[in-house]
């Protein structure tokens, strides 16, 4: 196979000017940014907050930096996937830089499924300012009372009433619902009985957020952090009515979609998690060099050239396989593609957490405080582990695929 990794020219020049944007004008931005969060109420935007990341998103959206996740499609820039992860890896260098180009999950993924699956309506009440960067959204899977690593275990009830459908149960760790510009939710629900196929019980039906009989019952705190004002909130569904024209494709088809959701989105988050140890890398290394201590740069005291070389090759190796699934993506065939999806998105968030542990313990005590941006992507990246899969159930995935090379029987 003819495997290429190669950005096209005209791409390059794009790059560069989102690398330029990123260093210039929103890493500036990032300090007084995260400081306006705990001004007033955490779950709304203060007026700071609100000027710095609009400004910055209406200065991308005026040069044309905007929907670049939106690959192989005529809305966007045609990037293939290979193309895309050198963007997201740079946008993973800052907090801001997802959302100030509008590439931010869960929203990705969810416009892709509206694109895909959604109707007309939908496309224009929801997609449409999505798109603009106008709305944010969520995408309301795991569960409280059930491991949903095990998609078939879903089981918040979603029956047919006249011409509604009619939902109650709780979700967990819907990330991005306490956003106040949080105006939709794409929710994976248990149409089908035990007597169906167990693929075929599920179903994906699109909620406003501000339905009646939907309750936020408090945000989910990550290793004490409860990431205001995006959130990753604990919601409960009493009663809930929903036209039965919001369900999407129709009953039973949520895991066919869940599956053209979720690859696209895990491989993103990997791309991103990638410039994110790349930028503990740069800490760790400018730190090495600044700081003394008996005497000597930090840089040549016990094994810190090996550290720094470790990290630096360890990343190089994370890209190359991240690149190679997102080829994979590109021929077209998601069963192909779906073991180095799983590869990468074990690989990824390790090495980013061992390259931002290694940065950490550079610092010292100032590592893990709020004086670096290290704690804060230390959390993020080891949530990551979790978040769309947990290691176990990919790794079971890369096992399976490995054995059924050498074997007929069902692995």
């Amino acid at each position: 196979m003819n495997m290429s990794f190669v950005l096209r020219e005209e791409n390059r020049t794009l790059l560069e000017r989102v690398r330029d944007m990123i260093r210039n004008e929103i890493m500036p931005l990032e300090d007084e940014y995260q400081a306006e969060i705990n001004k007033g109420d955490r779950w709304q935007y203060t007026e700071r907050q609100a000027e710095i990341l609009e400004g910055l998103k209406a200065k991308a959206k005026a040069a044309g930096l905007w929907n670049f996740w939106l690959t192989d499609s005529d809305k966007g820039f045609g990037l293939t996937t290979v193309e895309y992860a050198y963007f997201a890896e740079e946008m993973g260098k800052t907090p801001l830089g997802a959302e100030v180009f509008n590439c931010s999950a869960p929203d990705t993924g969810n416009m892709e499924v509206f694109e895909r699956y959604g109707t007309d309506k939908m496309k224009e009440q929801w997609l449409k300012p999505l798109l603009e960067g106008e709305i944010r959204s969520a995408y309301l899977m795991t569960e409280p009372d059930v491991a949903s690593s095990d998609a078939t275990n879903i089981s918040m009830s979603c029956v047919r009433d006249g011409d509604d459908y009619v939902l109650d149960g709780e979700k967990w760790w819907s990330s991005g619902a306490g956003d106040p510009r949080c105006k939709v939710y794409i929710v994976m629900v248990k149409t089908g009985g035990n007597d169906l196929p167990k693929h075929k019980r599920q179903s994906m039906i699109v909620v406003p957020a501000d339905t009646p009989g939907i309750e936020i019952l408090r945000p989910m705190e990550v290793y004490g952090h409860d990431d205001a004002p995006h959130g990753h909130m604990h919601i409960r569904f009493t009663d809930v009515r929903v036209p039965a024209e919001n369900i999407l494709l129709g009953e039973g088809r949520g895991f066919e979609i869940a599956q053209g959701r979720l690859g696209p989105g895990r491989i993103h988050h990997c791309m991103r998690a990638i410039g994110q140890a790349e930028m503990a890398l740069e800490q760790m290394c400018k730190r090495a060099l600044q700081r003394e201590a008996f005497g000597k740069k930090l840089a040549q005291l016990g094994a810190n050239f090996d550290i720094i070389a470790e990290c630096r090759m360890e990343i190089e190796m994370a890209r190359l396989l991240c690149l190679k699934a997102a080829w994979y993506m590109d021929q077209g065939d998601a069963r192909a593609a779906a073991p180095w999806i799983s590869q990468i998105k074990v690989v990824a968030p390790r090495v980013a957490l061992k390259v931002i542990d290694e940065a950490v313990q550079m610092f010292g005590g100032q590592g893990v405080s709020q004086d670096t941006p290290l704690a804060t992507a230390w959390t993020h990246v080891r949530t990551l582990r979790l978040a769309d899969g947990p290691d176990a159930v990919h790794r079971r995935q890369v096992a399976r695929a490995e054995l059924k090379k050498h074997t007929q029987e069902k692995i």
